[in-house]
């Protein structure tokens, strides 16, 4: 999901920027969690999108323990 639409590589299209609306609500909407959770998982693990994918995980199988 590129910044700018006229450089849409695959590098950016890797990485997370939750300083853009449109980008927050577009990964959101594809792991299925709040901006809110996507947020965290990008200050904790940082902006690729696989990286963040992973600690989503992590964090859904921690919230499913702990119920």
């Amino acid at each position: 999901m590129s910044d700018d639409k006229n450089k849409n590589g695959k590098q950016d299209r890797d990485r997370i920027n939750v300083n853009e609306a449109y980008e927050l609500r577009d990964w959101a909407e594809k792991f299925g969690v709040s901006a809110e959770e996507l947020k965290k998982a990008v200050a904790e693990v940082g902006p690729m999108a696989s990286a963040v994918e992973q600690q989503l995980r992590e964090m859904k199988k921690k919230s499913g323990e702990n119920a």
